[in-house]
Order: C-alpha cells, then structure tokens, then sequence
C-alpha cells in the first residue's frame, strides 16, 4: 500500500480521482436528452388541427388574405356586426356574410 502523503489540501487529494459513471447517471442523462428532443420536434412543427388537414400553406395563405380583403371592404362600408355563414352544396362552399341582431 502506497503512503499517503501529508499536509495536503483538499483539492490536490482528489486532483487525479476520476469518478465513475452509475446506472443512475446514465438513465438520467439519457432522460433529458430524450426530453429535449421531443421539445426540439415539438418547436419545429407543431400538429395541425385536424380541420385543416386538407390545406396546404399556399391555399391556407390564399383564404386568409381574401378573407381579410373581405372584413377590410365590410369595416370600409360600416358594417361591424356581423358573422360568416358557410354552406356546402356539392362540391361548392359557399361563405356568405350574415348580420347580427341583438
């Protein structure tokens, strides 16, 4: 058995001692990254809501600026109460502006 050295600070008595790595360390750690890999998909994309399943980005972003040029010409003409009304027929949608009453 070596000699242990006296006088020693703390810091030099564990300078060489490399400690080893547990089960738990190791569960642990691969814990949080799995945790911070479902956070990175979950940033990238988030689920679409299943109404708009069928809807690509362009057709998305087509509808959205019609229906703001729509809300735009309604505000412009006076109209502030109101509410859209949509029917099928067929393969026609139909989206038509509805008043409301009080």
């Amino acid at each position: 058995m070596a000699k242990i050295p006296r006088g020693l600070t703390d810091k030099d008595m564990v300078k060489n001692y490399i400690e080893e790595q547990t089960i738990e360390d190791k569960l642990v750690a691969a814990e949080k990254e799995a945790e911070q890999v479902r956070a990175a998909q979950q940033l990238r994309e988030p689920p679409k809501p299943l109404a708009q399943a069928g809807f690509t980005a362009e057709l998305a972003d087509k509808l959205g600026r019609e229906l703001l040029a729509l809300k735009m010409e309604l505000g412009a003409s006076g109209v502030k109460n109101y509410n859209f009304k949509i029917k099928r027929d067929g393969e026609k949608i139909t989206l038509t502006v509805v008043n409301k009453t009080f």
